[in-house]
């Protein structure tokens, strides 16, 4: 268990919070099956990306450098980039946004706090890969505990919620958000990260040993991707249940845990601080790893992932020092990933339906 876990992450970022909180206040349940859909997709996905770096011994974004004339590779870097740096302003938003409602602090204080913290989880990493997978998973496991209780205190009706998993439903009105959840649940930077984080266990496992590894994968993929499916569904049922139920409109990340004090008590809205901050923070350090192996697969050009990080968290303290509505950004932020998704899972599909490679 590892790799799969550490993708995961990105299923459940601050990118999610915004969606799913913005599809249950405003449509109640009835986007639920989006969020199903996109998860089947996720899994799949994830294990065509395990499969090729276990088969090829090379990430995603090498292989292309490797098979596709430059001016195409050049195309999917800049693709893959953008859709890097929207995932690194909603999760570093997301992380300061968590700090500021725990310890009630501006938000610009609370985004430098977060740069410091992000440094550290990433420095982990010089003590072995493996024990940068274990803090990420604890971090999963602190948003699935929070989003776990936060269902039992919100008691939600249970029978409507299931018929809107199922059945699809959708308007005009709701496909913006729609979209967003999309672009929230499959991650364009993990379909690229996936493939290079099987690779320390491919080393391990020795070459002989291929079909086993991917079994492996797969096992973890279904775990790991339901995880994150069922946290995410807990976001949108949750928000539809307090929020659509009370008659309140959500405009921001910070009325959300403000009206969740007095609605579910102070219990409900420390949980969803915690989670906010464990999502962002481990959210942030993934998505620098990401942008790590896009960089040195497409251009083989190596970067300091602490120089990644220090670059990637300009954006967002630009965004944060001129005071635009996060709700908002974090929102647009995954509707841009849902657009930028073809250029990574185009080359995916044509690589893995290659016997050659």
């Amino acid at each position: 268990m590892g790799p799969a876990f550490v993708a995961s992450v990105a299923y459940v970022d601050p990118g999610n919070f915004a969606t799913n909180i913005a599809g249950g206040s405003q449509f109640r349940y009835s986007l639920l099956w989006v969020l199903l859909w996109s998860n089947l997709m996720a899994i799949l996905v994830q294990l065509l990306s395990a499969k090729l770096g276990i088969a090829t011994g090379r990430s995603l974004p090498r292989n292309c450098r490797e098979r596709f004339p430059r001016g195409a590779n050049y195309l999917l870097w800049i693709a893959a980039e953008i859709s890097a740096l929207a995932t690194d302003l909603a999760e570093f938003l997301g992380a300061a946004l968590g700090i500021s409602l725990l310890f009630g602090l501006a938000l610009f204080p609370a985004a430098l706090i977060t740069g410091v913290l992000v440094f550290a989880i990433l420095s982990v990493e010089r003590l072995g890969f493996r024990k940068l997978e274990y803090v990420i998973m604890a971090f999963v496991g602190v948003i699935s505990l929070a989003y776990v209780a936060e269902l039992f205190l919100a008691r939600p009706p249970w029978g409507t919620i299931a018929r809107h998993v199922i059945v699809p439903t959708i308007d005009s009105k709701s496909i913006y958000v729609a979209v967003g959840m999309l672009g929230a649940t499959v991650m364009p930077h993990v379909v690229y990260l996936h493939s290079a984080l099987v690779l320390p266990r491919r080393a391990e496992m020795g070459h002989a040993d291929h079909h086993r590894h991917f079994r492996f994968a797969r096992a973890e993929v279904l775990v790991a991707m339901n995880v994150a499916w069922v946290i995410n569904s807990a976001m949108v049922i949750m928000s539809a249940a307090v929020f659509h139920e009370h008659g309140v409109a959500v405009q921001s990340i910070e009325q959300a845990h403000q009206t969740l004090k007095p609605l579910l008590g102070e219990l409900s809205s420390f949980l969803f601080a915690i989670a906010l901050l464990a999502s962002g923070l481990s959210s942030s350090a993934v998505g620098t790893l990401a942008g790590q192996v896009i960089l040195e697969g497409f251009l083989d050009v190596k970067m300091s992932i602490f120089l990644r990080r220090l670059i990637t968290m300009l954006p967002a303290l630009v965004i944060i020092a001129l005071g635009l509505d996060p709700l908002k950004i974090l929102v647009l932020s995954q509707v841009c990933l849902s657009f930028s998704l073809p250029f990574a899972i185009g080359p995916l599909v044509w690589l893995t339906s290659r016997r050659d490679v």
